[in-house]
C-alpha cells in the first residue's frame, strides 16, 4: 500500500504551546511534541516534519514569513500543512500566495494549546489531512473549525473567537 506523503512545517503558535511550571506562562516549544502526538495515529501517511520559528503568531514577521517560503520552495512535496498561530495566520497565507504556485498549502492551528485541550487541534489538523485526500486545486487554504476553504474565505473572528466564513 502506497502512503500519502504530506510535509509539515511547524512554526509554533497556541496550538503548541505548553504551560512552564517555573515561569507561570504558557509558552510556545521548540519540539513538535503536540503534533507527533496527533501524527502517531495517521497510519497510512507519510510525513515529513519540520520545525521552524516556534513563536506566537503575533511575533512573526516578514523575515519568519521569507523562511516559511525558502522551506516551501525547498520543499519536493506539493501538499503541505503549515501549524501556524491564529492571529495572523491571513496575513501569512497572503505572503505565501504572493510567492508560491502549484503547490496545494493548507494552514492550521488552535485557539486552545493542545496541552490543555487536545480537541480542537486534533480537529483542525485532521481536517487539513482529509482534505488532501480530496484531492483538491493548488492553492492557499485555511483548515479551522470544521471548515477548510480558502484563505481570503475563511476569517477569524476576534469578538466571537471563531474562525468563520466570508
Amino acid at each position: 500500500m502506497t502512503k500519502s506523503k504530506i510535509t509539515v512545517i511547524n512554526t509554533g503558535g497556541t496550538f503548541n504551546k505548553r504551560y512552564n511550571p517555573l515561569s507561570g506562562e504558557l509558552e510556545v516549544p521548540k519540539d513538535a511534541l503536540a503534533l507527533q502526538e496527533i501524527i502517531n495515529y495517521s497510519y497510512n501517511i507519510e510525513f515529513e516534519l519540520i520545525n521552524i520559528i516556534s513563536k506566537d503568531s503575533l511575533e512573526m514577521n516578514n523575515f519568519d514569513r521569507n523562511l516559511i517560503v525558502q522551506h516551501i520552495q525547498n520543499c519536493k512535496n506539493e501538499n503541505i500543512i503549515i501549524v501556524h498561530g491564529t492571529d495572523t495566520m491571513d496575513l501569512t497565507a497572503s505572503f505565501i500566495d504572493e510567492k508560491i504556485e502549484d503547490k496545494t498549502i493548507i494552514l492550521t492551528g488552535s485557539m486552545l494549546p493542545m496541552s490543555i485541550n487536545k480537541v480542537e487541534a486534533t480537529l483542525n489538523f485532521s481536517q487539513a489531512i482529509g482534505f488532501f485526500n480530496a484531492s483538491p486545486k493548488s492553492g492557499l487554504y485555511i483548515s479551522m473549525h470544521g471548515s477548510v476553504k480558502n484563505y481570503k474565505k475563511l476569517k477569524k473572528n476576534r469578538e466571537l473567537g471563531q474562525f468563520l466564513e466570508i
